[in-house]
């Protein structure tokens, strides 16, 4: 329910992809892919998934995940900045950098090193928290003066407690792709309503999940509902030539 928006994005990019390259086997890098979550039903559509991750636990987890599904997906340990000396320039036909930009030093540099694994035509699926939602949370927890300072932050942080370094806006997104080189499709928004709806009203209520999806798929574009999504997500693409 909380990925349905970024899993229909990804299924188009994957039959684009698939289509200009005659290829239904595609080659995707998961960069801070941790314990699998996209790998591994990747993999199981049949693509050749290769993750990049510090955590050697998660990396761990990531190869049990696989075993139960039996699929293979290839483990590396590393972090954005080691993607060059890892693996090979134009070996990828999609990166995924989902939650990755929060934490590393230099979110253009990690998108550049990506933009690198590209082959021409490729694309990369970013995910990253938004900071108008975190300050929508904070005031939702009765912590108002954090809802504050997470507007006013440049990084969208709301304090020292906060476990998220960075946040990013639409337009900070598209923009850091241009930087890194890359042509950023539209912006969507990634758990509208999911993570602001009681689990009671959708627990136990026949259909009440399925209608939740569809209110998230029809809000993810929505000029005004996207922009308080708890994440943003965004296409770039590498040119063809």
């Amino acid at each position: 329910m909380r990925t349905a928006v970024v899993w229909d994005a990804l299924r188009e990019v994957l039959a684009e992809l698939a289509g200009a390259t005659g290829r239904d086997a595609l080659d995707i890098v998961d960069a801070g892919g941790g314990t699998g979550g996209f790998a591994v039903p990747l993999a199981a559509l049949g693509h050749t998934v290769t993750v990049v991750d510090p955590s050697p636990d998660s990396l761990a987890a990531l190869e049990r995940r696989a075993k139960e599904a039996g699929v293979e997906v290839r483990g590396l340990q590393g972090d954005t900045a080691d993607l060059g000396e890892l693996l090979s320039p134009g070996c990828a036909d999609l990166v995924l950098c989902h939650s990755v930009l929060e934490y590393v030093e230099d979110p253009v540099g990690a998108l550049t090193e990506m933009a690198g694994l590209l082959r021409p035509g490729g694309a990369v699926s970013v995910l990253a928290a938004n900071p108008v939602a975190a300050a929508i949370h904070r005031a939702l927890a009765g912590q108002f003066d954090e809802s504050r300072a997470a507007l006013a932050d440049p990084l969208g942080s709301w304090g020292d407690r906060d476990p998220t370094p960075r946040r990013f806006t639409g337009e900070t997104l598209t923009g850091l792709l241009s930087a890194a080189g890359l042509g950023a499709g539209p912006v969507h928004g990634v758990r509208v309503f999911a993570d602001l709806v009681p689990s009671r009203l959708v627990d136990g209520e026949p259909g009440a999940a399925e209608a939740l999806v569809a209110l998230e798929k029809a809000a993810s574009a929505h000029p005004v509902l996207r922009d308080i999504a708890t994440q943003l997500h965004v296409v770039g693409r590498r040119p063809s030539a």
